[in-house]
């Protein structure tokens, strides 16, 4: 039950990243607003969304496993409708700005709090279940990409921010009071674990000052800026590339089709990779994800410029960085412990609030290149780059760290 309400209060925040792309062209035409500017939006929600969840993830664990998940998702669900409410009301940049700050800080303590939850519950299963909870937020947006884009052609953008505010906040709000952390021993133990797994749990200044948490850090930015930069533009690339309004199937447009896809595949890789990562290890998942990956971004800059190459490459890409958010948790929980979870996974998680700067520096790029490809090519080489790091740095160090607590474990065994 706690994973299913997890995943549905992930679902309903969804929107808010996945979903902004198609409100991003109404509001620049009703308000002359330039692209660029309102992409700043964007990245003060994800910065929001991700620099403030260590201090949200402490509260939930200073409150205790009864009232702190409770707490904070049911005022994560006020916050996030707030900050819709703002933006359909917003008649400046200023006023968008302030609505990404609130939606920013209350998306940012439902997922702390529901990532958190996840790897607690479930230590023997904590790729798939962190993956499972992930995947509320990848492909939560998939079934409304028909409806936002229906009520913003009916009603307009503005109405379509409020009914979705009130509808998203409400169920938040609703749901939230049903949640708690496992009590101590109240979660199954983690007796066939086939990845390494630390002995010890790190408190948050432990882990801080560990080499090899900043190393994952570096990783977390570099996959997490190279989706960020598709997942903000993907509108405006089908329209640059002349295929976004083509009617692609059953009359849905490519940018349509894509879109419902693409959440999907977000969504899909979550679960997937994480129970792959279960079986063989983070590492070796993160260097078969990002591979892909990186032909993924080569492919849609090359292949993508016809309906079906587009709509097929972009789902490739979803698909090959949505994992992220199940395989960097998993991993940070692997390595410093289950204990602190809740605010040790969301100091990780700071890492897509620094990504998201990237978004912007996506357009400059695009406008001074004058096409895509140069945006792309870079993307590419973050995600191998990040294949390089997990193979011959942190598979190696974690390796050696696990020989040395085995070693450490039997010499404390007394002799008989």
């Amino acid at each position: 039950m706690q994973l299913v309400i997890g995943v549905v209060c992930m679902a309903m925040i969804a929107n808010l990243q996945y979903g902004w792309t198609y409100f991003v062209s109404p509001m620049a035409k009703a308000h002359s607003w330039d692209v660029g500017s309102i992409q700043v939006a964007f990245s003060i929600f994800v910065a929001l969304e991700t620099w403030l969840t260590p201090l949200e993830g402490w509260i939930v664990d200073s409150l205790g496993p009864q009232r702190g998940p409770k707490l904070m998702v049911a005022a994560g669900g006020v916050f996030v409708a707030l900050g819709w409410l703002i933006n359909a009301w917003a008649n400046s940049l200023e006023m968008l700005y302030l609505g990404a700050v609130i939606s920013g800080v209350g998306a940012g303590g439902i997922y702390a709090t529901c990532v958190g939850n996840a790897v607690k519950w479930f230590p023997d299963r904590r790729g798939l279940a962190v993956g499972c909870t992930a995947a509320g937020f990848g492909a939560g947006a998939a079934v409304t990409v028909i409806p936002i884009q229906m009520m913003i052609a009916s009603v307009g953008y503005a109405d379509t921010f409020f009914w979705f505010a009130l509808g998203q906040g409400g169920i938040i709000f609703l749901v939230a009071w049903l949640l708690r952390s496992p009590l101590p021993g109240e979660a199954p133990a983690a007796s066939a674990v086939k990845v390494l797994q630390s002995k010890t749990n790190s408190t948050p200044g432990q882990m801080l000052v560990s080499p090899l948490f900043w190393v994952l850090y570096v990783m977390f930015v570099l996959v997490s800026a190279s989706g960020l930069m598709v997942a903000a533009q993907i509108a405006l690339i089908a329209k640059d590339y002349g295929v976004g309004q083509t009617v692609l199937l059953f009359g849905a447009t490519t940018l349509t089709v894509a879109g419902i896809i693409d959440n999907l595949a977000n969504g899909g890789a979550r679960p997937f990779f994480g129970w792959v990562s279960d079986q063989i290890g983070r590492e070796y998942t993160m260097a078969i994800a990002f591979t892909a990956g990186g032909l993924a971004y080569w492919l849609l800059g090359t292949a993508g410029t016809t309906p079906w190459t587009f709509v097929i490459c972009a789902a490739l890409i979803f698909f090959t960085w949505g994992e992220i958010f199940s395989l960097f948790p998993s991993t940070c929980t692997d390595m410093f412990g289950p204990k602190y979870a809740t605010t040790n996974t969301s100091l990780l998680y700071t890492a897509k609030g620094l990504s998201a700067f990237g978004v912007p520096l996506a357009n400059v790029l695009k406008t001074y290149s004058g096409n895509w490809h140069a945006v792309f090519l870079v993307a590419a080489v973050m995600n191998f780059i990040v294949v390089g790091l997990a193979l011959f740095v942190v598979r190696p160090v974690r390796q050696s760290m696990s020989v040395s607590e085995n070693k450490s474990s039997v010499s404390q065994v007394p002799a008989e």
